[in-house]
């Protein structure tokens, strides 16, 4: 399993949805009617899509954001960031797409919240814009007020991929233990080993900037977040503690099962050089003996028994037998 950081250029370009709230309408409109909407009390979604240069060229010629707001929403930096200002709000979510097959692509989304208005930007097509839109309408038609509802569904949507790769990583994790249960292991598992451990500490490090984030949302007051909104964020708090809690979890049980292998691994080298150690505790007098008589000295008294052989027999089984009792009695 791989993390892939999603960067690729694409032609720029422009979608907008104007919302109306008091009526539950909504429709897509031409970058051109953005302003007629936004005079008439409605609510617009301007998702832009395109690299850095041209989009910043592009959010200038709509003429709603200042540069500095313009630079805020184009950031991107490769972790989760918040900035509230009194016109309006800045969000950068980091999150994962299953999309790219045996993989997690990395994918990156800036939002401006303001009265009026909501800019989100990519650089790709967005997996996360597109869940958003798809889920987004019953909630609008039922529950939604106010324009905040918007962000309470893009964090939904980031949660719920953090979920997905979570159960990835742990699916990883468990096939990984399955693999030490049957003493399957070679290079290419303490490879696999290392690359899940460092997707789980990349993993953590998106989480607990995420917490952080979800924590401010919620807690501080802000007249482009209504109570109902932050109710929810706070909410998902619970939710990225139980994910962290289990990413935790998972490092734990492999660091642990990798300890665990090695620990059984070194026992039974531990007990193959014990069972060295015996046959060269009893081998040792015998080589002892059969070096003595090899010797090629003119004057070796025992060479002239005419016994002698039987003789040498004769002790080098005693010797076997005794060592092997003495090292049986002692459990050697």
């Amino acid at each position: 399993m791989k993390i892939i950081d999603h960067l690729k250029s694409v032609q720029p370009g422009v979608t907008v949805l104007e919302m109306d709230f008091a009526t539950k309408t909504e429709r897509q409109i031409d970058p051109s009617e953005i302003a007629p909407g936004i005079a008439a009390g409605r609510f617009v979604w301007i998702d832009v899509q395109g690299e850095v240069e041209e989009s910043r060229a592009l959010l200038r010629r709509l003429d709603l954001l200042d540069d500095d707001t313009i630079e805020s929403c184009l950031r991107c930096e490769p972790a989760v960031h918040y900035e509230r200002h009194e016109s309006h709000l800045n969000l950068l979510v980091c999150t994962y797409t299953g999309e790219l097959q045996g993989s997690l692509a990395l994918e990156r989304l800036s939002a401006t919240l303001s009265e009026n208005y909501l800019v989100t930007f990519h650089q790709v097509p967005s997996p996360l814009v597109r869940s958003v839109r798809a889920n987004y309408r019953s909630d609008f038609l039922r529950f939604a007020q106010t324009p905040s509802f918007l962000i309470y569904e893009l964090w939904d949507q980031v949660l719920d991929r953090f979920l997905q790769a979570q159960k990835i990583m742990g699916d990883h994790v468990e096939r990984l233990q399955l693999e030490l249960h049957t003493m399957n292991v070679d290079d290419a598992f303490f490879q696999r080993h290392a690359v899940l451990s460092s997707q789980l500490l990349h993993f953590r490090t998106l989480l607990l900037p995420t917490r952080t984030v979800l924590c401010d949302m919620a807690t501080r007051r802000s007249a482009l977040l209504s109570e109902t909104t932050q109710r929810f964020l706070l909410n998902m708090v619970g939710t990225v503690d139980h994910l962290i809690e289990d990413m935790l979890a998972d490092r734990d049980i492999l660091s642990n099962s990798l300890n665990l292998h090695m620990s059984m691994t070194a026992h039974r080298t531990s007990r193959v050089m014990h069972r060295l150690t015996s046959v060269s505790f009893v081998f040792l007098p015998l080589t002892f003996l059969v070096g003595v008589y090899g010797m090629n000295f003119r004057v070796l008294p025992e060479l002239e028994w005419r016994y002698g052989y039987a003789y040498f027999w004769a002790v080098t089984a005693s010797l076997t037998l005794v060592i092997s009792f003495f090292l049986r009695r002692t459990r050697l």
